[in-house]
């Protein structure tokens, strides 16, 4: 199991996070298209979830440990960031919503580092929301 698919399986389970979108997730939309594309090879590195909104993302990326905060994608680090307020926020708040750009959205590229040591990172985030 991919460190993406191990890391949305636990989110998509903890009672902090409100969804997640990952194409890995049978419960996602894409799920079956993504299946078929790539064939049994995994669903990628990136991982979007939505949290309380952007102040509950704030203390979430202001608490991770091992995950480092930046806008890169495809690092071989965890990597988490806040789109809405960062690389999205010069766009108006109608441009956001036609994106699909929630300000209670986290996007995260993982890394690769051991699965459980992403998710004892993000568990200790959360739990402090």
């Amino acid at each position: 199991m991919s460190n993406t698919q191990a890391l949305a399986e636990y989110l998509a389970g903890h009672q902090k996070v409100r969804w997640v979108n990952f194409p890995g997730l049978p419960t996602n939309p894409s799920h079956e298209t993504a299946r078929g594309q790539f064939a049994g090879k995994g669903y990628g590195a990136l991982l979007t979830l939505g949290l309380a909104g952007q102040e509950a993302c704030f203390k979430f990326i202001d608490n991770v440990k091992l995950a480092y905060h930046l806008a890169n994608l495809g690092d071989s680090k965890t990597l988490v960031i806040h789109p809405y307020s960062s690389q999205y926020i010069s766009f108006t708040e109608e441009k956001r919503d036609e994106l699909s750009i929630p300000a209670e959205m986290i996007r995260v590229s993982v890394g690769i580092e051991h699965p459980d040591d992403i998710i004892a990172d993000f568990e200790q985030a959360l739990d402090i929301l």
